[in-house]
């Protein structure tokens, strides 16, 4: 007669019992977070002290009507910027993958160009393109002209920005296209071509809806770097944007540090938005890429493995 089992119910005697496993302790990270802690504290209790930040004025300006409006204008530049650059990207990507080495060789020399400058410069070069280029004509070459534009009279420094912008924007756009559309398999394009397809319906139909998958984080970047890019336009000049906005209203009281604190509120709050667009956008694309179940696909997963099981389906549920 043997001795009645002092395990846990329903175990094998004969198998070992459980480990119970400890984790390891590591006082070295709790002794770094400790310090952290300690200096983000006193860092934060040095600002809140110190007069040079000047909260009282940076509460008074923070909804300002002119710090609101400012950023009114950087969103406006920041989104027809990238329309114009999302857009033309997309032009000069297919052009660089195209086999007629004309439009390769073009689209190579606009990016070489373009990110070859700093933007800068460039929105420099615009701020002076009514110097350059003081009157437009459009029509027919050397014969008739339909339309006359005075640049010199057009005040469009909004206008100049964005077009600086994009264009800048565009040349970066354009290698992200071209990236996400390389890594797409060759034998998608092969059963593209052997369906029928030309080559512009198979970038159109198979390969571009494949490569926003990869696209799309780094236009998420760009968006997020083109909203921070807005505070160069006053080399336009143009500055009714938010960096602008607050720098002429410190040129007025001569607080710059808490119009500077203002300014970077507002970058923080707008590209804390763009993020959070960006992470949906992002895990939308990536749809079917990672192996790793969602909590509603695993909800579901488990539903149809309680189900009874019906006759003539058990096979198959099996």
């Amino acid at each position: 007669m043997t001795a009645p089992s002092t395990g846990p119910i329903g175990l094998d005697p004969d198998e070992p019992a459980p480990i119970k496993a400890v984790p390891l302790r590591h006082p070295g990270q709790w002794i770094a977070a400790a310090v952290v802690l300690i200096l983000v504290a006193l860092f934060i209790w040095g600002a809140a002290t110190n007069d040079a930040y000047r909260w009282d004025t940076y509460a008074s300006y923070l909804f300002d009507t002119r710090i609101l409006s400012g950023v009114w204008y950087t969103l406006a530049l920041t989104v027809l910027a990238m329309i114009i650059a999302i857009v033309l990207g997309v032009v000069l990507a297919v052009m660089r993958l195209s086999p007629n080495p004309v439009l390769r060789y073009t689209a190579w020399v606009y990016l070489w160009i373009f990110r070859g400058t700093p933007v800068y410069v460039q929105l420099v070069f615009w701020g002076l393109f009514p110097s350059i280029y003081k009157r437009i004509d459009l029509g027919i070459p050397f014969t008739v002209q339909f339309a006359h534009f005075d640049i010199q009279t057009l005040n469009a420094a909004f206008l100049f920005a964005v077009i600086g912008l994009g264009l800048n924007e565009a040349a970066y756009m354009a290698e992200i296209v071209r990236a996400g559309v390389s890594s797409v398999g060759e034998g998608q394009t092969e059963a593209s071509v052997a369906l029928g397809m030309s080559w512009t319906q198979t970038m159109r139909r198979t390969v571009l809806p494949q490569a926003m998958r990869v696209i799309i984080p780094p236009t998420g970047n760009e968006l997020i770097s083109m909203l921070k890019t807005t505070s160069l336009v006053a080399a336009v000049p143009f500055s009714l944007e938010l960096y602008g906005r607050a720098r002429d209203i410190s040129g007025v009281n001569f607080q710059p540090i808490p119009l500077l604190m203002v300014a970077s509120t507002w970058y923080l709050i707008v590209t804390s938005i763009l993020m959070v667009g960006q992470f949906y956008l992002e895990r939308y694309y990536s749809k079917g890429a990672s192996k790793q179940m969602t909590a509603r696909q695993l909800k579901a997963m488990a539903a149809v493995q309680n189900a009874p099981i019906i006759d003539g389906e058990s096979d198959e549920r099996r």
